[in-house]
């Protein structure tokens, strides 16, 4: 499927005013599983790419490259719509519009951008700073302007409501709105008024709400969201977390025995090479065998 028909099909999704349930994916492997089991898009993770990549903290390490390569693995695997966390925009408003650029052409249906000064850091973690709204506002104007697709999707992030307070967050997303962002993001609201009050006060335009298990924002179920009136919710790194954990209990279980069989906590071998296509490489294999 062309990415101009998945990016058509996810705003038009969105206007629905149906919340979308979407999880994190740091890989390509996680995008299929999260597209096997039906979910309707799929979220490229920046804390995610940083920590199974590199194995260190969200604290803006990655780069541009290091985020295209992983859109374009996932595009190549799967037709879900990608809504790309992209930090900062990696620099300045023409950094922004370059990002855009770069990270549409390879596949992505939307990206993620964040007011935070460089650098940043994961939005659940003490010490964010924030950029001047005006430098914001204009780097949400870049980003609106590069994209070349009119059904690619600008998300704009605001981290305000931890430096500058719940009010001001809510007043940066009315400006993105104002300087082209499609869906507003305000980050780690913490208590469950603030969560009721974000779609109330920016009411005409989705709105994603980050569940981050251990963060600082109350957990709440779906359809509870849904009714409130957010477009999106988010679980960025549910799927690394449960990874984590199913590699600790083998590993584990490894270290103690060792040795691990398929009585152990994990995939079956034939899950394994379903989940990565592998019948569709077998047939290809013999579609393009010499001929005896």
């Amino acid at each position: 499927m062309l990415t101009s028909e998945i990016n058509r099909a996810f705003r038009e999704r969105l206007e629905t005013g149906r919340a979308l349930l979407l999880p994190g994916a740091a890989n390509a492997l996680s995008a299929r599983m999260i597209e096997q089991l039906g979910f309707e898009g799929v979220y490229l993770t920046g804390a995610g790419v940083t920590n199974t990549d590199m194995g260190i903290p969200d604290l803006g390490f990655l780069t541009l490259g290091d985020i295209e390569r992983h859109v374009s693995a996932i595009r190549n695997i799967s037709n879900l719509p990608i809504i790309v966390d992209a930090d900062t925009g990696f620099g300045n408003a023409l950094n922004v519009y370059q990002t855009v650029r770069s990270l549409e052409r390879v596949g992505a249906s939307a990206v993620q951008l964040e007011d935070q000064l460089s650098p940043k850091r994961c939005g659940h973690f003490a010490g964010k700073h924030v950029i001047d709204l005006a430098e914001a506002k204009n780097k949400i104007k870049a980003a609106a302007d590069a994209r070349v697709d009119p059904n690619f999707l600008i998300v704009a992030r605001t981290d305000a409501c931890a430096t500058l307070g719940f009010d001001a967050a809510i007043d940066r997303a009315a400006a993105f709105v104002e300087q082209g962002a499609d869906v507003t993001f305000v980050e780690a609201p913490n208590t469950l008024a603030q969560i009721r009050k974000i779609p109330q006060k920016l009411h005409g335009t989705p709105q994603l709400i980050n569940m981050v298990v251990g963060g600082k924002t109350p957990i709440l179920g779906f359809d509870e969201l849904d009714r409130m009136g957010f477009g999106i919710v988010l679980y960025a790194n549910a799927a690394l977390q449960g990874a984590i954990l199913g590699m600790q209990n083998a590993l584990s279980l490894l270290k103690q025995d060792g040795k691990i069989d398929e009585r152990g906590p994990l995939a079956d071998f034939n899950t394994r090479q379903v989940l990565v296509n592998k019948p569709f490489y077998d047939n290809q294999e013999l579609q393009y065998a010499p001929d005896d």
